[in-house]
């Protein structure tokens, strides 16, 4: 089991910057590759970035790659999501996600993920 708390969610200006912070409970955190997902008014849920357990493989959505950075900290049991150059259209509630299955490979559907946050708003007003 896995538990995930989001935080680091706010109102910022187009062309910000916020960092999102996941905090992990439970003893396979470290074995577990992490999501970030977003999902705006009327719309559904959709992939935004995903790291290995360990770390060194990540993988991005075309709409955030070269301005988000998710990263994460294993000996604090918390996954981060980097988010400059924001723009209106980033605005959504984000949710972090962990894949219990421990495969090394890096999902970017909701169905590959076992456990989610309660998810945080990030509005980026123009």
């Amino acid at each position: 089991q896995v538990q995930l708390v989001e935080s680091g969610g706010g109102l910022v200006q187009a062309g910000g910057s916020l960092r999102l912070s996941c905090a992990a409970s439970g003893r396979t955190f470290s074995k577990s590759a992490m999501g970030w997902f977003r999902q705006a008014l009327g719309k559904d849920r959709e992939f935004v970035a995903v790291i290995s357990w360990g770390g060194g493989s990540t993988y991005y959505a075309d709409s955030v790659k070269g301005r988000f950075t998710i990263a994460r900290d294993n000996a604090k049991n918390t996954v981060y999501l980097q988010m400059n150059s924001l723009k209106p259209e980033d605005t959504a509630v984000y949710y972090c996600a962990a894949d219990g299955s421990g495969s090394a490979y890096l999902g970017s559907h909701e169905s590959e993920y076992d456990y989610w946050g309660q998810g945080t708003q990030i509005t980026v007003s123009s």
